[in-house]
């Protein structure tokens, strides 16, 4: 029997339902003590906020630590291995420790880092869950065929760039020891048979694939693999084993303040023109609402935006409305502040 603490790596691309995910895991812990570690990309905190804000009764903020100071997998001598060590070092440390990267992150570094001397005798990769945004698939964003990507991208201006998005996915997916296919409340089932069929072919042998929606997965199924990742490197291949380091320079982020907002579905429909224009790839935000005691969070995955209230506004608590733009480089930075606040 190990006495290392067990600790499972979620990937996966923005927007795919780690959150999520993780939300479900929270309120099914059954009384075992979970950490959360989050790597947000970007300036501002919204990953974190919404685990805090979700009203579950054992999930304490003192059990969430946010790393928000790049890529997880560029900063892991500097950030996170200081921050797994303090959870190890706690007077209760916890049972089991849930990382959730960004979507940028590269999970073999990260991996990679647990068996640097100072944690390797104490913490074991339990396992390492990529989730899979199922529609996405579906409509060619991720597809392994180079020339059903190009005849996508020509039939769609939105797909008309370079993208890395294939290879981020090759990476989550040659890493994983389970993959979630989220979102197949909106996939039929044979589109998702395909999607099942096509993905387990990029996967290492043994590697099972499981079907969610809202990220509903049972934590038996995702903790307790058991798979000690960090002793088996050699089997989970990375374009970075040939080129021996990567950047995230094809990526750009940033906020923008709005006022307090009106009607909701108002600001939902500025953002998904916003992205139809412009190729946006994820918003997402908490939103101050007229007459409203309430928070707003705002996610948009493409053209798909969501809200709803998460929680009361606390005493004392700044009523903002801020949101975060994630994409690629080039994006047209003020046009899109002047479409988000347009009235």
């Amino acid at each position: 029997m190990t006495t290392r603490t067990p600790a499972t790596v979620i990937t996966g691309f923005l927007g795919a339902g780690k959150t999520s995910l993780i939300r479900h895991l929270l309120a099914n812990a059954n009384g075992r003590r979970l950490a959360l570690v989050i790597n947000e990309f970007g300036e501002l905190g919204i990953d974190a906020e919404i685990v805090k804000g979700c009203g579950i009764e054992d999930c304490v903020e003192e059990d969430v630590l946010e790393l928000a100071n790049g890529c997880i997998c560029c900063t892991v001598a500097d950030d996170f291995l200081p921050t797994i060590e303090t959870l190890l070092d706690r007077d209760t440390p916890p049972d089991h420790i849930v990382i959730e990267t960004s979507g940028l992150a590269l999970p073999k570094p990260l991996v990679k880092a647990f068996g640097w001397p100072s944690v390797r005798t104490r913490v074991t990769v339990d396992g390492v869950v990529a989730v899979v945004d199922a529609p996405a698939y579906a409509a060619g964003l991720f597809a392994a065929d180079p020339a059903a990507v190009q005849a996508e991208r020509e039939a769609d201006e939105a797909l008309d760039h370079e993208s890395p998005l294939e290879e981020l996915l090759e990476e989550q997916l040659a890493c994983a020891d389970l993959v979630v296919l989220n979102k197949a409340d909106l996939v039929d089932e044979a589109e998702m048979r395909r999607i099942g069929a096509e993905i387990g072919s990029m996967l290492r042998p043994a590697v099972k694939r499981v079907v969610a929606r809202e990220g509903a997965v049972d934590p038996a199924v995702l903790l307790g693999l058991e798979a000690a990742a960090e002793d088996d490197l050699d089997s989970r291949p990375s374009h970075l084993d040939e080129e021996g380091e990567h950047d995230h320079d094809d990526f750009t982020t940033f906020s923008v303040e709005l006022g307090v907002v009106d009607c909701p579905d108002t600001l939902a429909a500025r953002i998904a023109r916003a992205v139809a224009a412009h190729g946006i790839l994820r918003v997402k935000g908490f939103v101050a609402v007229t007459g409203k005691d309430m928070r707003l969070l705002v996610q948009g995955v493409g053209e798909r935006v969501r809200h709803y209230y998460d929680r009361e506004w606390r005493a004392g608590e700044a009523r903002r409305s801020r949101l975060v733009v994630i994409g690629e480089t080039g994006l047209d930075e003020p046009r899109i502040r002047e479409m988000l606040r347009a009235g």
